[in-house]
């Protein structure tokens, strides 16, 4: 069945419509077109910029050419020190001895010392604010034991997120010729999952300086400073990368990542970069229009215990469309008409789309949230007559 929700109804009415109308989808007769200039040409290897809600991506070039990603290895350093801190196997005051291989390690330094004790705290604030490759090796040691199997545990991380074009060989981004590599999308998708992840944490990226053992060292990412709605993410840079940024803003609610690699200059990669976040707060808006785990309709179910489950989404829907166009879209569902228990909480039902004049602009899973035991004998055999009468 078919049902019409215009979504700027309120949600009750929503909920009405779906449980009580049965409507046919008419298409939207545009009189006009929806125009958007297309993305800027930016001055970079490779960019990508992505939506963090909604995850449709608003501009790309190259986006899955596979580069060296020079520091911005470390988005994912600290992103497993994260997992270890919610999972409790690790803590913020715990003591991490310095290594001599820690210690000695080229590039940016937060300058520990060779066999002192330094908080973890202090240790990620120097990965996130300094760059410190110093501080990479010894947090990868102290997680993993040494760093090649600090690497592995990145490397499975990445799997898991879906990031098919990443291999990484160190904790620092210190070169690694065809040992360690990954792609402006698969960046992206790092970085989103940092930052709906782990926020308690995240807020360290904005903070523009961070002094230990008496040096103060400035955040290398001059967005902050220019732009307020920019609250991360990291720079890199090596000569075989080039000068990258991977930088985070949100603008009232629409949070949108940028990706640019392989630029010539610190200032290159911060003006592309902004321009690159401009375009998408300029001639896009971000729109939640439903909320995970909330009964958006309800279905007949045959031969259970209960004739009706509730349906809905297992995450929040948002949208990302052209500006001055949200009162236009459509949300439509479709559930079949032969549900047959038992059915389990979780299990996909439907679908429900979300239409711009004639397109489809994203599409979830509707879903049993809740569960429907199989029925008696007599309700089973109730329901196969009325099929029959019903359903033909």
């Amino acid at each position: 069945m078919f049902l019409k929700i215009p979504i700027n109804y309120p949600f009750a009415l929503k909920i009405a419509l779906l449980a009580f109308f049965c409507l046919p989808f008419t298409q939207i007769n545009a009189e006009t077109e929806i125009l958007i200039p297309a993305p800027p040409r930016l001055a970079a290897s490779s960019y990508i910029l992505l939506d963090a809600d909604s995850q449709r991506v608003l501009a790309e070039k190259n986006a899955d050419e596979v580069l060296p990603p020079a520091s911005l290895t470390k988005i994912m350093t600290v992103y497993i020190a994260f997992r270890e801190l919610k999972n409790n196997r690790l803590s913020l005051d715990e003591m991490v001895t310095v290594s001599e291989k820690a210690w000695r390690t080229p590039g940016s330094k937060m300058f520990i010392e060779v066999n002192k004790q330094v908080k973890v705290e202090d240790l990620l604030k120097g990965i996130v604010i300094q760059s410190g490759n110093d501080a990479s090796v010894a947090i990868a040691e102290h997680i993993a034991g040494d760093e090649r199997t600090f690497a592995e545990m990145m490397n499975q991380q990445a799997r898991r997120l879906g990031m098919s074009s990443t291999h990484f060989a160190n904790s620092t981004g210190l070169p690694a010729p065809n040992e360690h590599y990954t792609t402006a999308r698969d960046l992206a998708l790092l970085t989103r999952a940092l930052i709906r992840e782990f926020p308690e944490y995240y807020r360290w990226d904005k903070e523009k300086e961070f002094t230990f053992n008496n040096i103060t060292q400035k955040n290398r990412n001059t967005l902050l400073w220019r732009d307020e709605s920019v609250d991360g993410v990291k720079t890199g840079h090596t000569e075989a990368a080039g000068y990258c940024l991977v930088a985070s803003a949100k603008r009232e609610d629409m949070r949108l990542i940028s990706v640019v690699l392989g630029t010539k200059s610190k200032s290159a990669r911060a003006n592309e970069s902004q321009t690159l976040l401009n375009y998408g707060f300029r001639f896009f808006e971000t729109h939640k229009l439903y909320d995970a785990n909330t009964i958006l309709t309800t279905a007949r179910v045959w031969k259970g215990a209960s004739e009706v489950v509730n349906l809905g989404l297992a995450d929040d829907m948002y949208v990302t469309i052209s500006r001055r166009h949200y009162k236009e879209m459509k949300a439509t569902t479709h559930v079949d008409l032969k549900l047959l228990a038992p059915i389990k909480v979780g299990d996909n039902l439907g679908t429900v789309n979300v239409m711009l004049r004639d397109k489809i602009i994203t599409s979830q899973p509707l879903i049993a949230l809740n569960a429907i035991e199989k029925g008696s004998f007599f309700q089973r055999a109730y329901d196969s007559a009325l099929m029959l009468i019903k359903l033909r």
